[in-house]
């Protein structure tokens, strides 16, 4: 997310890297999270770094009810195949707005603790 996010985003991380497990594990307070900083009326436009996880955090919004969301499918780097191409540009290479860093009220530690 610092290296590079669509402008305006929010970090809201649906898998967290265990690095003790070696895989990704699923963020068990995603949901509570989204609910408690977007209503379910919200246009939400979700990405990741190449579309999978973003799919997956679309699917868990649309069955807690979230009646607006897209997922953004080459996400953010572009999806690739198995030899590295990328087969679905990504927001960046599309030319979308982008921005680095990470504002304090698009960090996921700060939308956490929102009730």
């Amino acid at each position: 997310f610092e290296a590079g996010h669509p402008a305006g985003a929010r970090n809201v991380p649906v898998l967290f890297f265990d690095e003790a497990a070696g895989k990704a594990l699923p963020n068990t307070e995603f949901l509570g999270v989204v609910e408690r900083n977007f209503p379910r009326t919200t246009k939400l436009v979700v990405g990741c770094q190449a579309g999978g996880r973003s799919q997956r955090a679309c699917e868990i919004l649309a069955e807690a009810g979230y009646t607006d969301v897209t997922n953004v499918r080459g996400g953010f780097g572009g999806a690739r195949d198995q030899s590295g191409r990328v087969v679905v540009p990504g927001w960046r290479d599309a030319g979308l707005p982008v921005e680095t860093g990470q504002t304090r009220e698009a960090s996921y530690e700060d939308l956490k603790r929102r009730r």
